[in-house]
């Protein structure tokens, strides 16, 4: 049983998993960030956390198993307890854990427990759609670069004395300022004119062409007959494992088999075990996959299971 499938649909809706007799996932929310030296914006998110000392069986998860697989609540806490004992084996051999869009667990010199999250996944719902992106620098014009420039160009020299002698020499100063400011606005002004005068002869040109072809008649003798093609490309996240095999070829025989019993099937790749996957089908939407896997448990297939992965 991959229980990481039922703490990852839990995470969305409760801030803490307890897995009896094994620890608790918890989430924190994070509010959305900048990154002062990249600009980068990071939509706010849940971070996730694992805490060994509580262990205490509150019944959400089992409950939720049960509830998925249709079975008793008891059986429910049966199999949980023979994958914590699993997977506390795996751990004491010195194995990583690692639950997808979860994270990876495992033991430290010390025996104690490490766990690193995983960044796939932002389980805050209010956060759905927004993604991180990088904002381009704001660039700002600075005067006291434009002053300079200008007494680069006609150098004032100007002492204390010559100052009280000769106040003009800051009003011509002020005058000098004044007069490039006005050039500026009128080369923008004139510019904007241009850009207008433009457009108007480009919507006048498009109007003559548009009559034109409202005019024009077109007949064709031999019309080629029309042709609809209908193309199903399957979509989204949410996959239905019906099974992994070592062998490709064994692979195509799976998805025939199925296809040939009705179902959507298809190849998925490889996992990171280098074992080919075969789904019953996939699905954008959450609740209809889990609906989908219910039915495919109850009729075909017990040991199918859901995948959570996006597909390149």
């Amino acid at each position: 049983m991959r229980l990481e499938t039922y703490i990852s649909d839990l995470l969305y809706r409760y801030d803490c998993v307890t897995v009896p007799n094994f620890g608790t996932f918890l989430t924190q929310r994070v509010s959305a960030k900048v990154h002062a030296s990249t600009n980068a914006f990071y939509p706010p998110k849940k971070v996730l956390s694992f805490n060994e000392q509580i262990q205490q069986n509150d019944g959400l998860l089992a409950h939720y198993i049960a509830d998925v697989e249709k079975i008793p609540f008891e059986v429910a806490v049966k199999k949980i307890e023979k994958r914590v004992k699993s997977l506390k084996s795996y751990l004491t051999e010195g194995e990583t854990l690692t639950f997808d869009n979860i994270g990876d667990l495992s033991f430290n010199n010390e025996g104690k427990m490490l766990f690193e999250p995983s960044y796939h996944l932002n389980y805050l719902t209010d956060a759905f759609g927004l993604n991180q992106f990088v904002s381009p620098t704001i660039t700002r014009e600075v005067y006291k670069e434009e002053v300079e420039a200008i007494e680069k160009v006609i150098p004032l020299t100007i002492t204390p004395e010559k100052r009280k002698a000769r106040p003009y020499l800051k009003y011509a100063a002020i005058a000098l300022l004044a007069l490039t400011a006005g050039g500026l606005v009128s080369s923008n002004y004139y510019v904007s004119q241009i850009e207008t005068h433009n457009q108007l002869a480009q919507e006048e040109a498009n109007t003559q062409l548009e009559n034109k072809i409202q005019e024009a008649t077109f007949v064709i003798d031999n019309p080629l007959p029309a042709v609809t093609l209908t193309v199903n490309k399957q979509t989204g996240k949410y996959h239905i494992i019906a099974g992994a095999f070592r062998a490709e070829e064994n692979c195509d025989k799976k998805v025939k088999q199925l296809k040939n019993q009705g179902f959507n099937a298809r190849k998925i790749g490889a996992n990171k075990y280098g074992l080919h996957q075969v789904v019953y089908s996939s699905y954008t939407d959450r609740l209809e996959a889990l609906q989908a896997l219910r039915d495919v448990k109850k009729t075909h297939n017990k040991e199918a299971w859901l995948l959570v992965k996006d597909l390149n």
